[in-house]
């Protein structure tokens, strides 16, 4: 990890505008050692600083593999996301991190993976499928079910391809199509694709990432077809303003969201005083 107190300064090298509201921005830290020092596992965040502005925790988005660039994928939704959404390829912004736990993709006992997705929710998953693919002979059946509210705001089209050929199974949804546009797929919420999963609840680890609203209704999903809280993994969001626990805007009981987080296993969850995801299987 770079200092977790300083942000190191980085600039942007490319903008891809993913959705109406949503871009991914590849960055390059100026200094080299930032460059060499910088290590993250899939599932952890960085503080995204617009100096003048604030900074706020975004996901990362990128290939653990690339050495080189990392990138965020960013809903314009605020004060810091909305000043960086007027940046130029060029300008500069401030990083801290990378923070958090991550997906355990490393101690899995169970190879298999069953990935679950909503909206912005893909994005901290992307960097599973694509380390996935990475050591593709250490794991087994990987399987992602994706749900957007139309067929415009789905992210990484370009990349579908590359993932069913790599022996991953997808399947996606949306909740409406509106009209004039052209959409041959399902149509619905994203826990209406599980009839059609092929995952075996004995045999299956499970990643999910989206709304909380969702997530709640896919651990009820999961739970009602035989998985276990201990299988099920999710990612929180909630307000932060440190990523190194000082603040305390992110606790949840004895938990900080941003130290012990933001990847829980379900049944971790189910131990907190405070209810999170509709507390489903309590």
């Amino acid at each position: 990890m770079l200092n977790p107190f300083k942000p190191e300064r980085a600039v942007i090298k490319e903008i891809i505008k993913e959705t109406a509201d949503t871009t991914t921005y590849t960055f390059s830290f100026l200094d080299n050692g930032g460059r060499q020092e910088f290590r993250f596992r899939p599932g952890q965040f960085n503080m995204l600083t617009i100096f003048g502005i604030g900074e706020a925790p975004i996901s990362i988005s990128s290939n653990p593999a690339d050495l080189e660039t990392f990138q965020h994928t960013v809903r314009h939704v605020g004060n810091v996301t909305n000043a960086l959404s007027k940046m130029q390829p060029g300008a500069m912004v401030g990083i801290r991190g990378p923070y958090g736990t991550g997906w355990p993709l490393d101690v899995l006992p169970i190879k298999n993976l069953l990935i679950v997705a909503g909206g912005i929710g893909l994005a901290p998953l992307r960097p599973v499928i694509q380390e996935v693919i990475n050591r593709r002979q250490e794991f087994g059946q990987v399987e992602v079910l994706y749900g957007a509210r139309t067929p415009a705001e789905l992210l990484y089209p370009a990349e579908y391809d590359t993932w069913r050929q790599a022996g991953i199974s997808l399947r996606l949804t949306v909740d409406a199509v509106p009209s004039g546009n052209t959409w041959e797929g399902q149509v619905g919420v994203v826990t209406d694709l599980f009839r059609y999963m092929s995952s075996r609840p004995e045999e299956t680890t499970v990643f999910t990432c989206g709304p909380e609203i969702m997530m709640s209704y896919v651990v009820k999903g999961l739970l009602a077809r035989g998985f276990r809280p201990e299988q099920i993994y999710v990612s929180l969001e909630r307000r932060m303003n440190c990523g190194v626990k000082k603040c305390g805007k992110c606790q949840i009981g004895p938990k900080f969201v941003c130290r012990d987080g933001p990847v829980f296993a379900y049944a971790e969850l189910l131990t907190l005083p405070e209810e999170v995801l509709g507390g489903a299987g309590r």
